[in-house]
C-alpha cells in the first residue's frame, strides 16, 4: 500500500495535519526525532510511526522505505527542508511541506532540476498562504486579459503558534522584497498600502511573502507585491519558547482569515477580489493533509509546483468553507 509520512508530527501543526489526513482516511505513518511523544501520538491515532533526525542522510533514506510522499511539518524549515528535500530526490518520495519562508522556495528552485530528472515532486507552501492566495490570484488573473501586477494581503487573526513565533524571529529580514519584471527585489522603504476586508479600508504593510515566488510561478505575471493586515496580539514577546503550543480549537474559531487581490490589466483595468477561510493553522493543515492526499493517488508532477499548478486554481475553495468574492 502507497503511504503518506509526515515528518514533525507532533508538533502544533503536525498534529492538525495528523488529525486532518486520518479524517480523509489517508495510509500515514507519523514521524519525528523524539521516540516518547511519538508513540504516544501514533497510539492515540492507531497509527505506525517512525524515529530519525535529519542529521544522518543514510538514517533518514532507510526511514523514507515503502513512503510515497512525505509532509515536513518540522519548522523552522532553514533546519529541515534541504535534508528532507534531498531525501525525497534520492529516494524518489514526492515532497510538501507548510513552510511561509522565503528559503524553502529558494530551494525548491535550485534542487527543481534534480527534482525533474527523479520524477520527484517538490511542493513547499502544500498549505498556508500559499494555497490559499495561489487559489485567490488564479481567480483575479482569469478576470483580466493580459495581467500585468498583483497586489496581495493576508489578514491575519488571532495568536501565533510557538513553533511560528521561532521560525519568524529566526528568519527576520532587514528589507522587504517585491518582484519587479520578474526579479526579487528590495523596496528602498516600507510600504504602507490600503485593502478592504469588507469593513472599510485598514493599512496593511509591506512584507515578504514566499508566495512572491509561487504567484509569479503560477500566473506568469512580473511585477507582485504582498502585504499583511494583522488583528490581535500581533507578534508575541518575551520568552517565545515558553508559548503555548498554539491557538486553541475556540480561539482558531473565532478567528477566521481573510486574503484581498488587487490585478491591473496591461490596459489599466484594474479588478479586486475578496476570499474568506478558516483560521490559518485550521486552513494550513486541511490543506496539506489534501495536498498529501491527492498527491498519493497520483496527483503529481515533477519539480517545484505549487499548489495551484498540480491541482487547479479552485484548490482553496475544497478546503474548509473557503468562499472567493468579486468587488
Amino acid at each position: 500500500m502507497t503511504k503518506l509520512m509526515l515528518y514533525g508530527a507532533t508538533g502544533y501543526t503536525g498534529r492538525l495535519i495528523a488529525a486532518a489526513a486520518k479524517v480523509a482516511g489517508t495510509p500515514l505513518i507519523l514521524a519525528g526525532r523524539s521516540q516518547a511523544p511519538l508513540a504516544q501520538f501514533a497510539t492515540e491515532l492507531g497509527l505506525d510511526y517512525r524515529v530519525f533526525g535529519l542529521d544522518d542522510a543514510t538514517a533518514i533514506d532507510a526511514a523514507l522505505a515503502y513512503v510515497d510522499v512525505i509532509i515536513n511539518a518540522a519548522g523552522p524549515f532553514m533546519r529541515t527542508a534541504s535534508a528532507l528535500m534531498q531525501a525525497a530526490i534520492r529516494s524518489h518520495v514526492h515532497y510538501i511541506d507548510v513552510a511561509a519562508e522565503l528559503d524553502s522556495y529558494q530551494l525548491a528552485e535550485t534542487l527543481d532540476e534534480q527534482a525533474k530528472a527523479a520524477g520527484v515532486m517538490l511542493m513547499p507552501g502544500g498549505g498556508g498562504s500559499v494555497a490559499m492566495l495561489g487559489s485567490l490570484a488564479a481567480h483575479a488573473v482569469a478576470r483580466v486579459t493580459g495581467a500585468s501586477r498583483i497586489r496581495t494581503v493576508l489578514h491575519v487573526r488571532g495568536g501565533m503558534s510557538r513553533g511560528s513565533a521561532i521560525s519568524a524571529t529566526e528568519n527576520v529580514t532587514t528589507g522587504t522584497l517585491v518582484v519587479e519584471n520578474g526579479q526579487l527585489v528590495s523596496l528602498s522603504t516600507g510600504a504602507i498600502q490600503q485593502f478592504d476586508f469588507g469593513h472599510g479600508p485598514v493599512d496593511s504593510f509591506a512584507v515578504t511573502l514566499p508566495d512572491l515566488i509561487t504567484i509569479g510561478r503560477s500566473t506568469g505575471v512580473a511585477d507582485i507585491e504582498t502585504f499583511v493586515h494583522v488583528t490581535g496580539g500581533g507578534f508575541p514577546q518575551g520568552d517565545l519558547a515558553a508559548l503555548p503550543d498554539g491557538p486553541t480549537e475556540d480561539e482558531r474559531l473565532a478567528n477566521r482569515y481573510q486574503a484581498a487581490i488587487e490585478v491591473t490589466a496591461a490596459d489599466g483595468q484594474i479588478v479586486r477580489s475578496r476570499l474568506d477561510t478558516v483560521n490559518g493553522y485550521s486552513f494550513a493543515a486541511m490543506a496539506a493533509a489534501e495536498a498529501g492526499r491527492r498527491a498519493l493517488g497520483g496527483a503529481v508532477r515533477p519539480g517545484f509546483q505549487t499548489p495551484v499548478e498540480v491541482f487547479g486554481g479552485d484548490f482553496a475553495l475544497s478546503i474548509g468553507d473557503t468562499t472567493i468574492v468579486d468587488l
